[in-house]
């Protein structure tokens, strides 16, 4: 659900609750990104930054667009909503838990889909999430 604030933006209504519990996994989250990065380093870098910016990349459709504050444009909303659902990284994640003969093999795609889950838990718990089809909080 969302409220509106008295200068039009919204306001998504997620329990205070739910918000920290994503703050706090978006936090460890982060921690275990960085610490990958670092263990690893060679093509898990590129693969964390791809995967910290590629859920919030389908707002630059909206570019040049006129929206009302806190307002998504709705030619971007169904690619938002897509790269938004926790679903896909996590499945990123355990698919190539399980492929690879060693951990080096598998850092770069599980540490893109960790950092993927990352902006999505630390966006939520700003209270972001996903969008209606005109751009609103739902």
């Amino acid at each position: 659900m969302v409220t509106t604030e008295p200068d039009g933006a919204t306001r998504s209504s997620t329990s205070t609750v739910v918000r920290v519990v994503w703050g706090v996994v978006g936090i460890l989250l982060l921690a275990w990104d960085v610490f990958e990065a670092v263990k690893h380093a060679g093509w898990v870098y590129p693969a964390a930054v791809l995967g910290l910016v590629l859920p919030e990349l389908p707002r630059l459709a909206g570019l040049g667009q006129r929206q009302a504050p806190g307002r998504l444009a709705p030619r971007a909303v169904p690619l938002y909503n897509l790269l938004n659902r926790p679903l896909i990284p996590f499945a990123i994640m355990v698919v190539f838990s399980f492929l690879g003969d060693s951990p080096d093999d598998i850092a770069a795609p599980f540490t893109f889909g960790m950092s993927w889950l990352t902006t999505i838990a630390l966006t939520r718990a700003l209270g972001q999430g996903l969008r209606t089809p005109d751009g609103r909080l739902r």
